[in-house]
């Protein structure tokens, strides 16, 4: 096969060789553990690695799951606490093989978190850190300006964006914010983590993340104005990253990466400052002269493509939540009431307040309030507290009516659905840490759908579990040569909308939302892979390593 050839890609078979759906990595002992049986049947059982039956039970009817259209009963696992690895068996089939340990979710953390070194940009990828998934320095040029030519700017280092090489300001920010409020919030967690990476000095999420907050601040102006993205043209052929040669332009500036630069930095130094007191302060000053720009330019800056270019545009209808954020965040740094009038004047504009993407970064202002450590108004805490119980109950019901336990409706499957599942996964975390309720079940339910327990029987994350990913839309892991691909990678997951041609072609018409999916390097609406897709995993890792 011509490796460079997209039209010959290989993709796995639609079914899995499961016929019973569980978290193919596992379970902690203590914890609520279950598979899915998408069949009628009254009984299961519980064998070892060697055959031997271990349990059994009788299943739990739960009847017709309407985003899979399967009809499901549940086998209830919990009462097996004994450490080791195991299948479910019933009615003839099998499930993948699954553990249970104290330390299930160590692994997945580590590759989680080591798939952004993989992503680094301007430099090369040593085979002593990176083994058979090495690759030359690339994009070390300067880059020029769009809006004149003649501008030439050093904009290397960050990380590739998704499975393209563009690197985009605002999608940057909430995936450095998610790490850096896992590290914020689980400490611990990350204290000895070590992921093979280059760098020391701090633990090793921060020094990933600094890399990344790094090129940030290369595309902050003097003037605290934000270029909004860094891309060639068009997007590169399926390439090795040293072999994307194209001119690479910056694009005009926008006031949400101004706001989401200003957020990031704000919530980056009081972090650094414990590791390196000179970033910290770079930090900061960068904080303070993006949001001072905000509050020198009060409208609404958009970015679209200009004719031409068809790399991502990360465009948005408003900006009040990125304002929002980052105002949050820099009354949380500098606990001056002018930041928090600020953000408190947008609460009447209507925006969510429990989002955690890149184009509603409401989550991340509300929790940078919750977490500050000045005197706060309680009217306005309490009113946070409320909107994060009141969607997590919400979140609570849709994933106690999946037969799946995705807080997800059948409408919610588009493009970058596991992300949805993701960051529902981090409303259940926070909730249950800021706001009590116990939601730590519904957190990892979230979890145990992406690592398998799902109607195609597919983890979907790369190199993680028995049945995984392992053709996702990305250009390394096509063009590299190497069989298995980058381990860590969390794909795109089910599109009922069908986004691309590939799609179309593979999935038939009719297909049950939560069954849209094909592992398949054409296919960007199902098989992509993108930084803010990951970062959200490394959260909710971290919580249940907690």
């Amino acid at each position: 096969m011509d490796r460079y050839d997209i039209k010959h890609t290989l993709h796995r078979e639609k079914r899995p060789p499961f016929g019973i759906f569980i978290d193919q990595a596992g379970f902690l002992p203590g914890s609520a553990k279950s598979a899915v049986i998408p069949f009628e049947c009254d009984f299961f059982e519980i064998t070892d690695k060697n055959g031997s039956v271990v349990f059994s039970g009788e299943t739990q009817s739960f009847g017709n799951d309407e985003a899979s259209g399967d009809k499901v009963c549940i086998a209830d696992l919990s009462r097996l606490t004994k450490k080791g690895k195991y299948r479910v068996k019933a009615g003839g089939k099998s499930s993948a093989l699954f553990s249970i340990d104290d330390n299930i979710y160590d692994s997945i953390l580590d590759r989680t978190l080591k798939a952004f070194y993989f992503l680094r940009c301007g430099c090369g990828l040593d085979e002593k850190y990176a083994g058979v998934w090495k690759h030359d320095r690339c994009h070390t040029g300067k880059a020029v300006l769009w809006e004149d030519n003649s501008v030439s700017l050093d904009v290397s280092g960050g990380w590739h964006d998704a499975g393209d090489y563009g690197r985009y300001v605002t999608a940057g920010a909430v995936a450095a914010a998610h790490l850096l409020y896992a590290y914020k919030l689980f400490p611990r967690v990350f204290a000895q983590r070590r992921v093979n990476i280059p760098e020391s000095g701090m633990p090793d999420i921060l020094s990933e993340v600094r890399y990344e907050l790094e090129w940030l601040l290369k595309m902050q102006n003097p003037d605290g104005s934000v270029y909004h993205k860094l891309t060639t043209l068009l997007h590169a052929p399926f390439v090795m990253p040293e072999h994307d040669t194209e001119t690479l332009y910056v694009f005009p500036v926008s006031s949400m990466a101004a706001a989401d630069l200003a957020a990031v930095c704000a919530l980056a130094s009081p972090v650094y400052a414990k590791f390196d007191g000179e970033f910290a302060d770079r930090l900061r000053e960068a904080a303070v002269r993006s949001a001072e720009w905000l509050d020198r330019n009060p409208g609404f800056m958009d970015f679209t493509n200009p004719e031409g270019c068809n790399t991502g545009s990360y465009g948005q209808w408003d900006d009040k939540s990125n304002r929002w954020w980052a105002y949050m965040e820099m009354f949380s740094l500098t606990g001056s009431t002018d930041w928090f009038d600020k953000a408190n004047a947008l609460l009447d504009t209507h925006f969510p307040l429990t989002e955690f993407g890149y184009t509603e970064t409401g989550g991340l202002g509300s929790l940078a309030y919750l977490l500050c450590p000045h005197e706060k108004d309680e009217s306005t805490a309490e009113k946070l507290r409320n909107e994060f119980s009141r969607t997590a109950a919400y979140l609570k019901k849709l994933s106690d009516e999946c037969g799946y336990g995705a807080a997800m409706t059948s409408h919610d499957f588009w493009w970058g659905s596991n992300m949805n599942v993701l960051k529902r996964g981090m409303i259940f975390a926070l909730t249950d840490m800021l706001c009590g309720g116990e939601y730590r079940c519904q957190a990892e339910r979230q979890l145990h759908y992406i690592l398998g327990c799902n109607p195609l029987g597919i983890s979907y994350i790369t190199g993680v579990g028995e049945y995984h990913s392992n053709f996702p839309h990305l250009r390394p892991a096509y063009a590299d040569g190497v069989d298995e691909c980058i381990p860590g990678m969390v794909v795109g997951g089910p599109n009922s909308g069908l986004s691309d041609p590939r799609a179309k072609e593979l999935i038939p018409s009719g297909t049950p939302p939560m069954k849209c999916y094909a592992d398949d390097t054409e296919s960007y609406s199902l098989n992509e892979i993108t930084i803010y897709w990951n970062s959200p995993a490394v959260f909710v890792l971290a919580y249940l390593s907690n």
